[in-house]
This record gives structure tokens, sequence and C-alpha cells, in this order.
């Protein structure tokens, strides 16, 4: 009866309501059900003369519950946030840091030096003192609800019931089907229960402060230390979670500096054409932005008899003759320039220098179209209107220069159409 209880605590976190979490679902009900098939097992061990295989298959099975329940119990108090690989990490180092002390100064003074008969219950004790720890600090960034209340007091009982079978067993007191072992069901049925309770949609993107992350890493060297100066004080799990929780800090380096990487690159990628290569319309105002207290002027350059030659030789042409047409452009600007497309046929200068300089620049720009470009064996002429507009501190440059080059576009179209 006391393990078919277990099983009815796996139904009833399936048939919890749909808006739960379903991975904290899935991982919930494998959590439970790894602690009742070790519970099953060692059920059975008290009736049938079992071999050390099979205590062996409970004690994995006991233990299996913790990784399980790491993942689901985290998801299940934090609904509504998606958990990065980082947080995850933060919470794995946060809560192992901690653990480690507190195996090597409280786990100390509980078991002393017993042999490895007491192994898995010393595992037991760290890792529910990390699930305590990993729990309070999810709980510290959520708000009070009845699904964290139950979530909370469900675990406080599953580990204070381990604690006390601890301290039976090393006391020699332990007795199986004792009263104590409820506390183990009350905890799963409280746990069972917070997920038939609405959890907190609207938590808000909290994170466990840098410093915390700092001192839970900086515990495992310190401990490390102390452990090969007073390697006769120390018990010697200790070593597990310190040497878990540097690693977790080296994978956690490795991924915040692929995270920069990544971000650099995304950033660029967010400013660039990928066309031709140039900075873009983003990134051109960008730099408007910053270039007001700056002597100067803005240049915006539409290309004159480009959509008839993309209509007649296609688009994958055209592309080729942007190509160059960026190449040009880029071979006449002076030191400092920038260079931008913005859509299309459109491209736009910023450039430095006074009046005479930048209409300069604008020239030698409109000269760089003075001959055709020759692409399999084609000869193609286009030609540029530039508006120009100096920065006089007025703002709106962007606006202006487009009202430039449209005027300059005018002016082009009627020089045309007036030539024999």
């Amino acid at each position: 009866m006391y393990n078919a209880i277990v099983l009815l605590f796996v139904i009833g976190i399936f048939q919890a309501p749909l808006h739960n979490d379903p991975l904290a679902v899935a991982f919930l009900a494998l959590a439970t059900a790894s602690w009742g098939i070790g519970s099953v097992t060692s059920s059975l061990n008290q009736f049938f003369s079992f071999s050390g295989h099979q205590q062996l298959v409970s004690n994995i099975a006991y233990s299996a519950f913790y990784p399980f329940a790491f993942i689901a119990i985290p998801r299940a108090i934090g609904r509504g946030k998606k958990l990065r690989a980082i947080e995850l990490l933060d919470s794995a180092i946060f809560g192992l840091g901690f653990t480690s002390i507190i195996a090597a100064l409280v786990l100390k003074q509980l078991v002393g030096d017993s042999d490895l008969g007491y192994f898995f219950s010393v595992l037991y004790a760290i890792c529910d003192i990390a699930l305590i720890v990993i729990v309070i600090a999810s709980a510290a960034l959520s708000k009070i609800s009845m699904r964290l209340a139950l979530m909370i007091t469900g675990i406080l009982a599953f580990t204070l019931t381990d604690f006390y079978y601890l301290w039976d067993q090393i006391q020699g007191a332990y007795q199986f089907g004792q009263f104590s072992d409820e506390g183990w069901l009350i905890g799963l049925t409280l746990i069972s229960l917070s997920f038939w309770y609405q959890s907190n949609e609207g938590n808000s993107q909290v994170k466990i402060h840098p410093a915390l992350i700092a001192i839970s890493i900086f515990i495992s060297p310190a401990l490390l230390s102390a452990i090969a100066l007073r390697p006769d004080y120390f018990p010697t799990y200790v070593v597990i979670p310190t040497i878990t929780t540097l690693l977790l800090a080296f994978i956690r380096m490795t991924l915040v500096i692929r995270q920069a990487n990544n971000l650099g690159e995304e950033k660029v990628l967010a400013r660039t054409d990928d066309l031709t290569g140039l900075p873009n319309r983003r990134r051109l105002i960008a730099e408007i932005d910053s270039f007001n207290d700056l002597e100067g002027a803005l240049l915006l350059l539409d290309l004159d008899g480009f959509k008839p030659v993309n209509d007649l030789y296609g688009h994958e042409m055209g592309d080729r003759i942007l190509r160059q047409v960026s190449q040009r452009f880029s071979r006449s600007l002076p030191s400092g320039a920038i260079l931008a497309r913005l859509g299309g046929d459109e491209f736009g200068v910023i450039a430095r220098g006074n009046d005479e300089a930048t209409l300069e620049l604008a020239s030698a720009l409109k000269a760089t179209l003075s001959y055709p470009f020759f692409i399999d064996g084609k000869s193609i002429s286009i030609g540029v209107s530039i508006g120009h507009v100096r920065n006089d501190g007025n703002g709106d440059l962007l606006h202006r220069a487009d009202l430039a080059m449209y005027e300059a576009k005018r002016i082009n179209a009627e020089v045309q159409a007036y030539q024999p």
C-alpha cells in the first residue's frame, strides 16, 4: 500500500491541469517514479534476501530522483520563464557551491569518518541540501502562491525525513516501516498537489546575483585547498560537489565567451548589408546620431537608370552591378567617411570636412559612374543623383538629404529630357 501511493502520485502529476509546464510534469513524474522503484526494491529486500546487486539497484533508483527533481522543481516554480543554459548552470553552481561547504561543516559532524557503507546516505543528504538551496533560490525569484507554498513545504518534508533517516541509521535505531517513513509520502503528496494550482505566469526575469555565483565558485578551490592541507579532517565525499562546481564553472565560462562572440557577430551582421558587405541603414542612422557636433555633410545617392537594367537583365545581374557600384564608391571615399547601402539602389555617405570638401566628394562619387560597367560582354551605363546636406546643427539630416536627392533626381531627369 505504501508503494501503491507513490504510483498514485505519478498518475496525479500527469493528470494535473494543462497549464502546467510539460517538461516540469515529465521530469517530476520521472523523479517520483525513480524514487518509487527504489522504495519497491527496498521494501522487497525486507521480505526476501537480496544480494548486493539488488540493494545497489535500490540505491541508484533513489539517487536518480535528484537529477530529475533538480530540473523539474525550478521549472515548476518559475513557470512562464524560459530558463536558458546559463541560468540553469548558475542554479547548479549556486546549489553545489553552498552544498559543498555545508557538507564539509555539517555532515562532517554528523557522520564523522564513516566507511563507504554510508556513501549513499551521505549522497542523499548532500543532494537534499542542494535541492533545498535550489528551491530557496528559485522561490526568491518568484511571487508567493499556493503552488510555491506547497512545493516548498513538500521539499522540506521530504528532505527533513531524509536527514532523520540518516540520523537513525547512524545511531542504529532505524526500523523498516517506522512512522517517520511517512514523511517521504507527505513530501511527495504536497509536491504532487502543487501541480494542481496555477503558477505565477507573470514572474519577473530576476537572476541570481553574480556575487553569489562568484562566492559559490570561490568556495570550491578554497575547500580543495583545505582538503589538501587537512586530509584527515575533511570527509572525502566533499570532493564530489566541489569538483563538480568547478567543472560547471568552466562550462559556464565557455558558454559566456561563446555567447559574447556570437553577440558581437550578430551585432555586426545586424548592421551590415548582406549583398555588398557595407553598413546598412541602421548603422548609418546610428552614425548620424553621433554626427551632430562634427563638421561635415550627409550625402544620399540614388542610382539613375538602374531599374530598367534590373528588369531587362534580371536580379542576379542587378546584384552584380550593385556590388561593383559599392566598390567604385568605396574607392572614392576619403579616410573616415562612411558608406552605407540603405536598400535597393540607394546609398548614403557621411563625410567630414567643410562644404567645399564634401561637394568635391559628391562630384567624385558621381564621376565614378561616368563610364559603363562591362559584365558578361554587356556594356551597362547608369548614373547617380546625389542629395547633399550640410551638418548645420538643425537636425533631421536624413529627411533633408532625401528631399535634396529627389530634387537632384528631378533636375537630372529634366536635363536628359532636353538632350537631343
